[in-house]
């Protein structure tokens, strides 16, 4: 191609990699002759060896990636981290870590590693991290040696919110989690499940709730879903015999779980907010919410994700970004109020 433009195999790269000085009339010959001959650049793969860098960081989710692309705050998260690797020209692979998913995560070419999520397996995706000397950032994970972390107040965020709705009056409260752990099944919580839970968001959310409900039970979702809350609401709502007293209250941990929990209430005729409150958690715009104000905490989803992209950047220039923390606000909608 170079002999094709008269020109050198030095010259050729500096058109294709924008890196050098050569004239417009020059670049252009380049390009008309690769144009030629079906030539489309140099192999990236050859340069990232050369340089010693790909220029991807790897984002790994804690969850397939058809889910995870139907939750407004992964989307908003991601987001956040392109605004800050598009300064850099950089990019980002999505990987998983749902077991399936930790051969490429082994295997995968990038340069950084961004968790999103707080997978249950995060342990074991740390570790290969560590064989592999890249440097990592969390967000919202429990703490890790040489793992910088993007954090947000969830214990004492749902603290705020459970303390809301006991000052509306609600002692009967019931509680639908995210997935606490690797099993994705819709679950009665347990004290056993609580126990050997490995994922530190649900775990945290959990833990400020009891602070004010201290025997604070519920159901455990499949996934942070409309549909997950539904069928959990209507477990919450349904009964389950003998002493039982259906709750006043309904705390879900996210958005989306919250959405289905008020589907759930409706379907059993049961009016939100004047028969069963009903609280999230993300601040998430919820299509088909159109009837409710979702009483929620509010989180700044795409900042956290622009704080881990500026973290990884300056991590890959080789310096010393300290931990990031944001903080959630409470949003006063109309699903909730004092018990009937």
């Amino acid at each position: 191609m170079a002999k094709r433009a008269g020109v050198s195999a030095s010259t050729a790269s500096i058109a294709f990699s924008g890196v050098g000085s050569i004239s417009e009339a020059t670049r252009e010959r380049i390009l008309r002759a690769a144009d030629e001959l079906r030539y489309f650049g140099p192999d990236p793969r050859a340069r990232s060896l050369r340089q010693g860098r790909s220029g991807i960081v790897g984002v790994v989710l804690e969850d397939r990636v058809i889910h995870s692309f139907r939750d407004p705050i992964t989307i908003a998260v991601l987001d956040g981290i392109s605004q800050e690797l598009g300064n850099e020209n950089g990019g980002m692979l999505l990987l998983t870590s749902t077991g399936m998913g930790e051969s490429s995560i082994q295997s995968a070419v990038f340069d950084a590693a961004v968790f999103l999520g707080c997978s249950p397996r995060l342990t074991r995706s740390i570790e290969v991290m560590r064989q592999r000397n890249i440097p990592m950032v969390a967000i919202e994970g429990q703490h890790f040696d040489g793992v910088l972390s993007v954090a947000l107040d969830n214990r004492e965020a749902a603290t705020r919110l459970a303390q809301h709705v006991y000052d509306l009056g609600h002692r009967d409260v019931a509680v639908v989690t995210l997935p606490m752990d690797a099993v994705r099944e819709l679950r009665a919580l347990t004290e056993v499940i609580v126990a050997d839970a490995t994922t530190a968001v649900s775990m945290e959310r959990l833990a400020g709730a009891r602070e004010v409900y201290p025997k604070l039970g519920g159901y455990v979702a499949a996934n942070s879903s409309s549909d997950d809350g539904f069928a959990a609401g209507l477990l919450a709502l349904g009964g389950a015999g003998g002493g039982w007293r259906r709750p006043t209250a309904i705390i879900a941990q996210s958005d989306l779980l919250a959405v289905g929990v008020i589907r759930a209430a409706e379907s059993l005729g049961l009016r939100v907010p004047g028969d069963l409150t009903v609280v999230g958690f993300d601040g998430a715009r919820i299509e088909g919410l159109s009837d409710h104000d979702l009483t929620t905490m509010v989180q700044p989803a795409t900042e956290k994700g622009r704080a881990a992209g500026r973290a990884v950047t300056e991590l890959l220039a080789g310096g010393h970004p300290p931990d990031a923390h944001f903080t959630c606000t409470l949003h006063l909608g109309t699903t909730s109020a004092p018990p009937a």
